[in-house]
C-alpha cells in the first residue's frame, strides 16, 4: 500500500502514482490477520458461514459436510504426525479430483508440512523429476496410480522406497498397509485415517507454524527454463483467501469444478476460498462436457470456473446444449488460465444471455492475485482482464531499458503484494531474476494499464506455450527432439488454435541423408511417447535452419514468422 505521503499523489481514476511510477489497487485494502503464528488451515476454519455441504462427488454423489471435513482434517493431521511427518516436510498428492483432495491439502498445511501436487497424467519420468527436486517424505495417491508411482521410483535415487497413503479402497488387497510393490511402501489408507481417533480423544501437540513458513510448493515453468517449484507461504495463501472475505461472494452459490485441483487455479479456489466462504463445490474427477453440464442441471449449480477451451466448446455446441440440458440455475462463469478474446466473450453472451462471464489474470507465483473483472459492466470492457486485485501494486517496465512507464504505456507487468510467492525452491538464481530484491514479481507478460486502472494483456514476453490453460515449456520439447537420430536441429513455437488457444508446433531441421524421409507424424509420435498429453507436438514444419543469436539462443519471433510463411 502507498504510504500517507504518496496517497494524495495517486490518481483516483487510474490508481497511478507519479512520484514512484506505481499503480495501486483501487479496491478495499485486505483485512490481514496480525497474528504471525497462524497457518492457513486455521485461518480458513475460523471463518464464520452458514454452509452445510462442502463437497459433492459428481460421479458417486457422495457428500462431505463442513463438520465432517474439519473432523477429517483434524484426524488426518494427527495421522500424519503418527507417520512422522513434521513441520517443513514435503508431502505429495498425485490424484485426479476427489473430495479427498482438499482433506489432504488442509491437513498437511495445518501441521506446518508443505503440500506439493503433480498432474496424474504426467509420465513416470516427469514425476521422478519432481521427486528428485522436492524430496517428499510421503505421497497420497490412488490405487490406480501406484504402478506409475513405482515406475517413477525406479527412475529416482529414492533407494529406501516411497511411503504412500492410498486415497481409495477399490483394490483393498493390492493396497493393504505393508504391501510393497516395487519400492512403494503402503503405510496407510486415507479413509481409515479420517475415522481414526487419538487415544482418550486428545489432540496431538503440533509444531507452531509461522505465516512466513512455506505451505505450498506448486511446480510452474516460470518465465524461462525448466519447471521450478514455487514456494508459497501461509501468509501468501491467507492473503489470497482474504481477498474473497473482503469482498464476499454471493451467498448460497453452488460451484462446479471441472478444472484440476493440482493446478493453482483449482487448488486455491476449491480447496481454500470456497471452504472459507461456506460454499458447496461439486467436483468432477476430470473434465467431460456432458458430465459437467449434467452436474449443473442435477445440482442446480450457479457458478462455473472454466478455461477458454471449455468456453469455446460451450459456444460451438450451444444449440444442442440448450436443448439437452436445463441450465437455468447458472448465473456466472469465471474464466482463467488464458485471456478471452472479444469474439469468444461476445459469442458466449449471445448464446447464454442470462449468464455473466468474468475473467481473471494471475500466475502460480502470485497465488491468484493479479486482475479480474467482477461485474457485468467490467466484463463488457472487451480485452481487459480487469482492475488490479485488492492489496496489489503494479509497475509497467520497458523490457529493454528497464525504465518504469506510466498510464497507457506498454511494457512488462511487475506485481507486488502480500500474496506474491517467496521464490523458487532451491533456485536462488531464478528467484533473484524473477522476484527481484524489492519483491517485484516479473510476470513475463507485456501489458498496459489504462486511464481507469484496467489491465490489458498484449502479448507474452515469456516463451511458454499456453495449451488449454496448461503451460508447455518449449525448451523441454526441443531437448527431446534433439535426441531423435534423424533430427539435426529443432525449435518449438506456439501456433494459434481457436479451441486450445495455442498448440506446440515443431520447426525441424532434418539430418542430411538419413533424415530425408522423416515425416511429421514420426516426429509427433516420437514426442507423444515421452510427455504428458498436453505437451504433445501437434504440428510440424520442416525448414533448412533454426534462426539463432550468436550465443545460440533461438530467435523465436523470426522462427514464428518463417514457419507461418510455410503453412
Amino acid at each position: 500500500m502507498a504510504d500517507h505521503e504518496e496517497s494524495h499523489l495517486i490518481d483516483p481514476k487510474s490508481g497511478f502514482c507519479k512520484s514512484n511510477s506505481t499503480f495501486y489497487s483501487k479496491q478495499k485494502s485486505l483485512p490481514l490477520p496480525q497474528n504471525r503464528s497462524l497457518d492457513v488451515t486455521t485461518f480458513i476454519s475460523s471463518q464464520a458461514h452458514r454452509g452445510a455441504t462442502a463437497f459433492i462427488d459428481a460421479v458417486t454423489g457422495n457428500h462431505l459436510s463442513f463438520s465432517d471435513l474439519w473432523r477429517s482434517v483434524d484426524h488426518v493431521a494427527d495421522g500424519l504426525c503418527d507417520l512422522g511427518v513434521r513441520r517443513g516436510d514435503v508431502v505429495l498428492i498425485l490424484s485426479p479430483n476427489s473430495v479427498f483432495f482438499p482433506v489432504v491439502c488442509l491437513s498437511v498445511m495445518s501441521i506446518g508440512a508443505i503440500i506439493t501436487t503433480a498432474n496424474p497424467l504426467n509420465t513416470a519420468g516427469e514425476i521422478a523429476k519432481q521427486f528428485g527436486d522436492s524430496s517428499p517424505v510421503l505421497t497420497f495417491t490412488t490405487s490406480q496410480l501406484v504402478p506409475k508411482l513405482a515406475d517413477s521410483v525406479a527412475k529416482t535415487t529414492a533407494g529406501g522406497g516411497i511411503s504412500v497413503v492410498i486415497l481409495d479402497t477399490e483394490h483393498a488387497e493390492e493396497t493393504r498397509v505393508g504391501y510393497t510393490p516395487r519400492g512403494v511402501r503402503i503405510v496407510g489408507v486415507l479413509a481409515e485415517m479420517m475415522e481414526a481417533e487419538q487415544p482418550n480423544g486428545k489432540r496431538r501437540v503440533r509444531d507452531r507454524v509461522n505465516q512466513d513458513d512455506t505451505a505450498m510448493l506448486l511446480y510452474s515453468s516460470g518465465t524461462t527454463g525448466p519447471s521450478k517449484g514455487v514456494m508459497s507461504s501461509h501468509g501468501n495463501l491467507i492473503a489470497s483467501v482474504a481477498r474473497f472475505i473482503a469482498e464476499p461472494l454471493e451467498q448460497d452459490q453452488i460451484f462446479i469444478c471441472p478444472i484440476p485441483l493440482f493446478h493453482t487455479f483449482g487448488l486455491l479456489n476449491f480447496c481454500m476460498v470456497t471452504v472459507a466462504m461456506g460454499s458447496t463445490v461439486v467436483l468432477l474427477p476430470k473434465f467431460e462436457l456432458h458430465g459437467m453440464l449434467m452436474a449443473v442441471e442435477k445440482y442446480r449449480a450457479t457458478t462455473l470456473f472454466l478455461v477458454p477451451p471449455i468456453v469455446v466448446a460451450m459456444i460451438n455446441g450451444a444449440d444442442s446444449i440448450r436443448t439437452r440440458y436445463d441450465l437455468r440455475s447458472l448465473r456466472l462463469v469465471r474464466c482463467g488460465g488464458a485471456p478471452l478474446s472479444k469474439e469468444v466473450t461476445e459469442g458466449f453472451l449471445e448464446h447464454y444471455p442470462t449468464v455473466e462471464i468474468h475473467q481473471g489474470y494471475a500466475l502460480t507465483e502470485s497465488n491468484g492475485a493479479g486482475a479480474a473483472t467482477e461485474n457485468s459492466e467490467e466484463s463488457r470492457r472487451y480485452g481487459t482482464v480487469g482492475p488490479l486485485s485488492p492489496g496489489l501494486e503494479a509497475r509497467i517496465m520497458d523490457p529493454n531499458s528497464c525504465r518504469v512507464l506510466g498510464v497507457n504505456q506498454t511494457g512488462e507487468l511487475l506485481l507486488r503484494g502480500p500474496s506474491i510467492a517467496k521464490g523458487y525452491f532451491k533456485n536462488e538464481e531464478a528467484t533473484r531474476a524473477v522476484f527481484g530484491s524489492e519483491g517485484w514479481l516479473r510476470t513475463g507478460d507485456l501489458c498496459y494499464i489504462d486511464d481507469d486502472g484496467f489491465v490489458f494483456i498484449v502479448d507474452r514476453l515469456k516463451e511458454l506455450i499456453k495449451y488449454k490453460g496448461f503451460q508447455v515449456p518449449p525448451a523441454e520439447l526441443e531437448a527431446l527432439l534433439l535426441t531423435h537420430p534423424d533430427i539435426l536441429d529443432a525449435g518449438v513455437i506456439p501456433f494459434p488454435d481457436r479451441e486450445a488457444g495455442q498448440i506446440p508446433m515443431a520447426c525441424v531441421v532434418r539430418k542430411p541423408g538419413t533424415g530425408s524421409n522423416l515425416s511429421d507424424k514420426q516426429v509427433m509420435d516420437f514426442i507423444a511417447k515421452q510427455v504428458s498429453p498436453y505437451k504433445k507436438i501437434r504440428k510440424v514444419v520442416f525448414i533448412n535452419s533454426i534462426p539463432r543469436t550468436p550465443s545460440g539462443k533461438i530467435l523465436r519471433k523470426d522462427l514464428i514468422k518463417f514457419a507461418a510463411s510455410k503453412l
